[in-house]
């Protein structure tokens, strides 16, 4: 008599979409049933979860509270896994001191994946305090819990540690390798290049492990390795890598992904005809494929023909998005063309309903500056409608410099020194001596030495350095880059 309710419940939950109300009738059913079965309520917290409310996510945790008693392991990992990154934490911080509950590798694997999704400063130092208990209790010869130990620490930029954790491997599959390539090639800023090196010295170990075992590399491989040769933007070591993909993959035009990188990875290693040769080659291109392409015609200075893609596109039946047309403004700063751009800017919301974003003003402000539109850039930046970052501040006082416009620099040089100090500056504002190098030069162009003085005596005050600039190049022979 009760099979037929219990089969109708099962039934609903393999349904794709559920209310809240739906879930609690399922919930009510099983328990009216005696359904103790875990599969059933680990789909319940899976589809409460789904919704990601705080409402739903309480009762996704009271379905695994009121399960049973002692507390299932089983619905215990699945509310790990489902759901969002800081409840999985929090939840794995409650129970980890309950005694008589063990966990398992999977449990491990899914909080460290939690860590991994919302990367932080704090989320950092949890996901050690994992790593130590996983340590005391001895399960880190597990490979899946050893592989996203390493996503974990590559995703919140402690490299090294993750490359200590997969030094240590005595196995490692295809994933694990490509963790750690994945790892090195996502780092940014003045490091990217020497882990751009890193990914590629750790592809060759991957080519000598796999001349021995069945690890082999793979697609996600094949990216990386296209994303390390655009950081790198050498084109010696592009065509080396796309050497490589030639004889490994049949037609690597097709794959999409693989194209597009292609079309990217060309395009920074200044080879923009070779990557229009692989764009038009390409049988299937989305937006990511046109803008990569935009891209690259616009820092090439051919930013006529990057406009022309726009109306190729919509050809296309692709729409534009918000990086296609920071793109195709860029493409607008760099060939000068300040009608074509600011044109694009009043119409990407209202023809395409892209709103316009921080990057966006940024290349106007950029255009204007250029030009030497200093006041129509500088009123631009007042009115928008979210506060300005530093960035685009900068990039006025650069063009005022350029420009001569000692006004407009010392205007907007003292705005920048001043948030640098003030109470509610952040990293984006504090970047450093740049700014009141950047005042003090615009003194200098005046020949106001005077002030010029005053501002080396402030940073000597607040103890700033100037920093060394540095340069890469390629010498002659060389497999990589050496910064001189």
């Amino acid at each position: 008599m009760r099979l037929a309710p219990r089969l109708r419940c099962i039934h609903h939950l393999n349904n794709i979409r559920i209310s809240s109300r739906q879930l609690k009738q399922i919930h009510a059913q099983l328990i009216t049933n005696g359904f103790k079965f875990p599969a059933p309520y680990a789909k319940l917290i899976a589809h409460s979860c789904k919704k990601s409310s705080p409402e739903a996510i309480a009762y996704a945790q009271l379905i695994f509270r009121h399960h049973q008693y002692p507390p299932n392991l089983f619905l215990f990992n699945t509310l790990i896994r489902c759901a969002p990154p800081q409840h999985s934490i929090s939840t794995f911080a409650t129970w980890v001191s309950t005694p008589h509950f063990e966990f398992d590798d999977l449990t491990f694997i899914f909080v460290l994946g939690a860590c991994a999704r919302a990367p932080s400063v704090s989320t950092l130092m949890i996901g050690r305090q994992i790593h130590t208990y996983i340590l005391k209790r001895g399960i880190v010869s597990n490979i899946w819990v050893q592989t996203t130990m390493i996503h974990f620490y590559a995703i919140n930029k402690d490299v090294g540690i993750a490359r200590k954790v997969f030094d240590e491997m005595s196995v490692r599959n295809s994933v694990t390798w490509n963790a750690m390539i994945a790892g090195y090639c996502s780092q940014s800023g003045r490091v990217a290049q020497r882990y751009a090196r890193d990914s590629l010295e750790l592809f060759r170990g991957m080519l000598v492990e796999s001349t021995n075992s069945e690890v082999k590399p793979t697609d996600t491989t094949i990216v990386c390795l296209l994303s390390a040769a655009s950081q790198l933007g050498v084109h010696e070591t592009g065509c080396c890598v796309h050497a490589y993909i030639e004889k490994t993959i049949d037609s690597p035009e097709n794959d999409l992904f693989i194209g597009t990188c292609l079309v990217n990875m060309y395009s920074k290693c200044g080879c923009i005809n070779s990557a229009s040769s692989v764009f038009k080659q390409m049988k299937q291109r989305n937006v990511l494929t046109w803008t990569a392409m935009a891209t690259g015609l616009a820092v090439h200075g051919r930013g006529k023909e990057a406009l022309e893609l726009l109306d190729a596109m919509g050809t296309h039946g692709v729409k534009p998005n918000a990086v296609t047309f920071t793109s195709l403004l860029s493409a607008c700063c760099h060939g000068g063309l300040i009608e074509e751009g600011l044109h694009l800017f009043h119409v990407m919301e209202r023809k395409f309903g892209v709103v316009p974003q921080m990057q966006h003003y940024g290349c106007i402000v950029d255009l204007l500056g250029r030009s030497g539109h200093l006041r129509e850039a500088y009123d631009l930046i007042l009115g928008m409608p979210v506060e300005p970052d530093g960035v685009l501040w900068r990039s006025l006082l650069s063009s005022c410099l350029v420009h001569g416009d000692v006004e407009m620099g010392e205007r907007v040089g003292k705005l920048l020194v001043e948030r640098q100090g003030g109470e509610s500056f952040d990293d984006e504002w504090c970047v450093g001596s740049e700014d009141f190098v950047a005042l003090s030069n615009v003194y200098a162009s005046a020949e106001r030495w005077g002030d010029v003085e005053a501002v080396r005596e402030e940073m000597k005050i607040k103890g700033i350095e100037n920093k060394a600039g540095c340069s890469s190049v390629q010498t002659t022979g060389s497999q990589g880059l050496e910064v001189l």
